[in-house]
């Protein structure tokens, strides 16, 4: 099974809290999981780092499969959007990433739980 990482429990690891870096130890220990980002929550990582990070950040990113947004994934995070947006605030991160799961499979790892209100995926605060 999939299990797509949202980048605020990336950025978390990389900035060397435990709780994060022991939810991806146990997470590698689970031979069920295959450890995925979305190709959006991968730029939100990847552009904002310090060139001083950019070895130890793309190492650790390395660990991660990466998936690809395309024109039916945005179609439907488009969809996703006009639903959820007005009631909960969800921003196009958000949406394409709960699109990626739709269509892939798999599960969503974050801390805001919120952020992901659609009945059709599973979501699971990590820590």
């Amino acid at each position: 099974m999939r299990a797509y990482i949202d980048s605020d429990i990336l950025i978390w690891h990389l900035r060397g809290d435990k709780k994060a870096l022991n939810f991806f130890q146990d997470l590698q220990k689970k031979r069920e999981y295959e450890m995925w980002v979305g190709a959006i929550q991968r730029a939100e990582i990847v552009f904002f780092m310090r060139p001083e990070e950019e070895e130890n950040t793309l190492l650790f990113l390395s660990q991660f499969k990466t998936a690809s947004i395309d024109q039916s994934v945005v179609d439907l995070g488009a969809v996703l959007y006009r639903q959820w947006h007005r009631s909960h605030g969800l921003d196009i991160n958000d949406v394409l990433l709960a699109a990626l799961v739709m269509q892939t499979g798999g599960k969503i790892y974050c801390l805001n739980k919120k952020h992901y209100p659609m009945p059709e995926i599973i979501v699971e605060k990590p820590f």
